[in-house]
């Protein structure tokens, strides 16, 4: 005896399935942003000189607070995350609400 799906159930496992889900892309984003800017400022840091990463520090303009020091990477870190969330948050809204059309 095989079991053999409808095609509502398989229409709803398939809409499942294909659902992306919104926490986890925002948390993927979140940590790939703000591990790539933590990971940046302490390179610089770590190289030393008299004025490291003039370029990186261009961020602060976008975030207030950060510098190009021990300090700022977390501080960094902090504002790249909620900025990868939101991002990652909204791909994945706007993918389900394709989905849902579809």
């Amino acid at each position: 005896m095989a079991n053999q799906l409808t095609v509502e159930e398989e229409q709803a496992l398939r809409r499942t399935i294909l659902r992306a889900s919104e926490q986890g892309w925002g948390i993927a984003m979140g940590l790939l942003l703000g591990v790539g800017l933590f990971l940046a400022t302490i390179i610089l840091v770590l190289k030393g000189g008299p004025n490291p990463g003039p370029h990186l520090g261009l961020v602060r303009i976008y975030f207030p607070g950060y510098s190009v020091t021990w300090i700022g990477s977390i501080i960094g870190f902090i504002y790249a995350f909620v900025v990868g969330y939101a991002i990652g948050r909204t791909i994945a809204t706007i993918y389900n609400r394709l989905i849902q059309r579809r």
